[in-house]
């Protein structure tokens, strides 16, 4: 049984380290020079970010060839921007309006904690797996919500029976989704990503 992979007290060190490896922003092409002046980005008005350059690495499977810096989806911004494919990005947005909302009822989310986005690295940092889904910008990891009244949950914390209902939610939007009890390695966040996998989605 592998061990839990460790991970920093509370978000902010996470946040930092993702925080300094995301590129610059830019535009591409007349009609993205008229998203970015919207603040949108996928063609989609409702996901707020900016087109940056395609992100290469020397390591074999990692990189996006058309990756954007989301900050927000429908009304809802981030604690920082997720660098990701657009693929990845109309996923969340649909789970945001079809599974978290209903799942959390009368409770407004006002704010997103982004835990994590594209990291070229391996699944789970082990030494020798694949590469992460991560490192080809198609997965996002949620750390926790802020709410309207000022109250937040964390999925470390408060892994109650609404943020497991919005995870139940996200299964077959995503390819894969983990959290608390997956795997030992998701137990302070959920872990979503727009795999493609051959039959149903993987799902803990």
């Amino acid at each position: 049984m592998p061990r839990p992979h460790p991970r920093p007290d509370g978000l902010t060190a996470q946040a930092e380290q993702a925080a300094a490896a995301q590129p610059t922003p830019t535009t591409r092409g007349k009609s993205s020079k008229k998203d970015s002046r919207r603040g949108s980005v996928c063609g989609d008005p409702a996901i707020k970010g900016a087109e940056i350059p395609a992100v290469t690495s020397k390591t074999k499977g990692c990189g996006i060839a058309d990756p954007v810096r989301v900050t927000a989806i429908d009304g809802i911004p981030f604690s920082q921007a997720a660098t990701i494919d657009c693929d990845t990005a109309r996923a969340l947005k649909q789970w945001i309006r079809e599974g978290m909302r209903p799942a959390f009822g009368n409770r407004e989310v006002v704010k997103l904690h982004i835990f994590g986005s594209y990291m070229c690295r391996s699944r789970n940092n082990i030494r020798g797996a694949k590469v992460s889904e991560h490192g080809r910008g198609k997965a996002v990891d949620i750390a926790g919500f802020v709410f309207s009244d000022g109250k937040e949950w964390t999925v470390a914390r408060d892994y109650n029976k609404q943020i497991r209902s919005a995870q139940k939610a996200a299964c077959g939007i995503f390819g894969t989704t983990l959290g608390p009890g997956s795997d030992g390695y998701h137990e302070d966040h959920l872990h979503f990503d727009t795999a493609e996998r051959r039959g149903s989605a993987y799902c803990r």
